[in-house]
């Protein structure tokens, strides 16, 4: 168990108290630059905002083009699209103890959203776009960091930071610079927001985004409609029988979010595409849900005249709260503790970066971000008091691993031993 705060602990409590509203200041000056996933634009305004601050940390930071996100068009096509660069900052990696830091600068607010601007809700809240999810979270994590050098053992700890352009839609071109980042952590740290309780996300599901491109035979609806061989029909006979497969298995969940394709009332359509997402509980569970796609898919093929292939996959790995991340789990909850705080997990069938961390081997908490609500809708929240709240428990967390309270070596050890 965790003993009290020691004068270490005090030392950087009291550089944090009172920072709370300067850091929540900062954060809405980030949320008013439109960063949405797709605005490349906006992305690359966020980008020397992001620079100048981990410039104020030790280490070097590397700004990396990760190259275009493949998504697949309403036609069938493979289509490029611009996105911002993945930033990646490293301080002492020949430390003894090593933390890999990860958050993401996009949202999910397009331009067009207009969802642009900060108001106060009163009673301690402000609304804007990004303000929990996960500027504010971005803010906490580097706060914290500033704050860990002036612990006389800050050089037992050292970092890796992944900050992506793209984690609100898969990580489709940062994925491999999460992998590189987690591997040979002891530990990782994520900036997610926290539950409206201030409480943590346990157990993850896994998930995979796919869009199934079904192409059949275009032909006159009226003068030659038997010549023609219907792609919607197809794909409408895939969805049904996509659907139908929720509730097959314990956990697993089909989730049919667009279909596209077609042209004039009078044309028989040749094209449709299908786009869908799955959740899975564990890793046995994802492989049946592969085989039934397949499956659902070669059902297709085997229709006249009809072709159909799947672009995508699943594109983050179940956690499960295993021994290793209910040890760590511990350890944070004692820390909180200290700061009066009750904290708690909840199993979710949301994903995020922790995930990606999680394969890579490394037991991690992934909402250490602000405490917030009603994400990804324009009733996006933040609680103002939570920016110094959150920055001290990162910073409690990491005066522990530096003195070995907590042991990182040892909780890392502790990854595929089952709760």
């Amino acid at each position: 168990m965790l003993k009290e705060l020691n004068d270490h602990d005090r030392l950087l409590l009291s550089r944090i108290s009172g920072q709370g509203e300067a850091l929540c200041q900062r954060t809405v000056k980030w949320s008013e630059i439109n960063s949405g996933s797709w605005n490349a634009d906006g992305l690359e305004r966020m980008v020397p905002e992001l620079v100048a601050r981990l410039s104020e940390l030790p280490g070097e930071t590397e700004t990396i083009n990760a190259g275009a996100i493949e998504v697949i068009s309403a036609q069938g096509e493979p289509v490029h699209h611009a996105t911002g660069p993945v930033l990646k900052h490293i301080c002492r990696p020949d430390a003894p103890i090593q933390i890999v830091f990860t958050g993401h600068y996009d949202t999910v607010f397009p331009p067009e959203a207009g969802f642009d601007s900060v108001s106060d809700l009163g009673e301690g809240r402000l609304n804007g776009p990004g303000l929990a999810d996960m500027k504010g979270g971005l803010m906490v994590m580097t706060e914290a960091l500033k704050v860990f050098e002036a612990h006389p053992r800050a050089d037992q700890i050292g970092y890796r930071i992944i900050i992506t352009p793209d984690e609100e839609i898969g990580n489709p071109v940062s994925a491999p610079y999460l992998t590189e980042g987690a591997t040979g952590a002891h530990i990782g740290m994520t900036y997610e927001p926290a539950l409206d309780t201030g409480g943590f996300a346990g157990a993850r599901k896994g998930s995979g985004n796919f869009s199934l491109i079904v192409k059949g035979i275009s032909a006159h609806a009226g003068r030659a409609h038997a010549d023609g061989r219907s792609a919607i029909r197809a794909a409408a006979e895939f969805v049904v029988g996509l659907e139908a497969k929720n509730g097959a298995r314990d956990g697993v969940t089909f989730n049919t979010g667009k279909i596209e394709g077609g042209g004039p009332n009078n044309q028989v359509p040749d094209i449709s595409v299908v786009r869908f997402n799955v959740r899975v509980p564990d890793p046995e569970a994802t492989d049946w849900a592969d085989k039934t796609i397949k499956s659902l898919v070669q059902k297709v093929n085997d229709l006249d005249g009809i072709h159909a292939h799947l672009h995508g996959g699943f594109y983050r790995p179940p956690k499960p709260f295993n021994a290793a991340q209910k040890r760590l789990f511990e350890c944070v909850k004692e820390t909180g503790r200290a700061l009066d705080l009750d904290l708690h997990w909840v199993s979710t069938g949301g994903v995020c970066e922790g995930n990606n961390v999680f394969a890579a081997g490394v037991p991690n908490i992934d909402t250490l971000g602000v405490r917030g609500g009603r994400i990804h809708s324009t009733n996006e929240f933040v609680d103002v008091d939570s920016f110094e709240e959150r920055t001290a428990l990162s910073a409690l967390i990491l005066s522990r691993l530096a003195d070995e309270r907590i042991d990182a070596a040892g909780i890392k050890a502790l990854m595929g031993v089952e709760e």
